[in-house]
């Protein structure tokens, strides 16, 4: 995994007046539909999307987003589908992906 950091200040918000909300969210049974159409891209662009509209609703703003991808067994091709799909999201809501990880964990999945 890796971590980001976001400046506040740099990007033009008063930092003795602002509020940072965060959200976390999962794609669930999503994933069913893009194992067997071969498509993840769309997994990664709903996962941001999701997240972001957990923060508009609340009265925030999408600033960064940090992922995390687990799996049974490392795709390499079908992970970066999945990652590509999050900085489409990302891009698309004018936030920045700044940190990460990824696991296999073949006795779990």
């Amino acid at each position: 995994g890796f971590g980001g950091l976001f400046d506040l200040a740099a990007a033009g918000y008063n930092t003795e007046d602002t509020i940072i909300i965060g959200a976390t969210d999962g794609v669930g049974t999503k994933l069913r539909v893009a194992h067997m159409t071969k498509k993840h891209e769309s997994v990664g662009i709903d996962l941001v999307a999701m997240c972001v509209n957990d923060l508009i609703v609340a009265g925030g703003e999408p600033l960064f987003f940090l992922d995390y991808f687990a799996t049974g067994k490392l795709d390499v091709e079908e992970a970066a589908a999945v990652v590509r799909g999050i900085a489409e999201g990302c891009r698309r809501s004018g936030c920045g992906l700044i940190g990460g990880g990824t696991a296999e964990m073949p006795a779990l999945y």
